[in-house]
């Protein structure tokens, strides 16, 4: 099998990758922008806590919610290493490998979720403490979520612009949408990993800024695979010509 030619796995891949994209979106933007802006007040411990324990099942969605995008994102990584394997199966190893690192380090982000429920669950070994340090402890932990969460930006930024250079020299989609995921890709990964080095650039960095563009791509990329699929036969890629391709096959 070449670039040139196209298999009905990678058929089959590329509609699984569409659908991921398109249903990770949702329970994605519900956990992490939709709850936490509900419940979090970042200046304020005490007025967060008791935003957590007055509506903790939506504070469980949005970890129910998570653990789904994350299992999405397992599917997706995989179906795209199917696709684009062909193109250069040791650079899609290796975004592979990015990705699985990723979701992985997103999937313990939960764990500090679960500490602040259990935290803030009023249980009786909780009495030796006082009710300000409980809170200032809750308010840890989330913390921790926020920058464990930078952490697998960082990587998902090197796999995705991986994965999209990938689609690039592919031509398995439009060149001019692949090269805008590697841009939005290369934003996110590279803002994340700004905030670890200068978190407070993350005051003065709106998430609209880097999140709104891998945002659009990938809705875009989840239409545009399921409504148009892989080419019939794809271009050979860098001007290769097709009897070429054709002579190494």
């Amino acid at each position: 099998m070449t670039i040139g030619t196209i298999d009905k796995s990678q058929r089959k891949a590329a509609t699984v990758v569409g659908f991921s994209y398109l249903f990770a979106l949702p329970p994605a933007i519900f956990a992490e922008f939709y709850v936490r802006t509900q419940l979090i007040a970042f200046d304020n411990a005490a007025q967060t806590a008791q935003n957590i324990m007055a509506h903790e099942r939506l504070f469980r969605l949005g970890i129910a919610s998570n653990l789904t995008v994350f299992a999405l994102d397992v599917v997706l990584i995989t179906a795209l290493y199917v696709v684009l394997m062909t193109v250069n199966r040791s650079l899609a190893l290796l975004a592979l490998g990015w990705g699985l690192i990723e979701t992985a380090i997103l999937v313990v982000v939960t764990l500090s979720d679960f500490d602040v429920l259990r935290v803030l669950s009023g249980a009786d070994y909780l009495h030796a403490f006082e009710a300000n340090r409980l809170q200032a402890l809750a308010r840890l932990s989330i913390s921790a979520h926020a920058d464990a969460y930078n952490v697998g930006l960082v990587l998902a930024g090197l796999r995705s612009t991986a994965f999209c250079y990938l689609w690039f020299k592919s031509r398995f989609i439009p060149r001019v949408l692949a090269a805008w995921g590697m841009a939005a890709s290369f934003l996110m990964g590279a803002c994340a990993f700004s905030f670890i080095i200068l978190s407070e650039l993350a005051r003065v960095i709106p998430v609209e800024i880097y999140g709104a563009p891998i945002f659009f791509f990938e809705l875009t990329m989840g239409f545009w695979l399921l409504l148009k699929g892989l080419p019939p036969s794809a271009g050979a890629p860098d001007g290769l010509s097709r009897s070429r391709v054709q002579e190494l096959t």
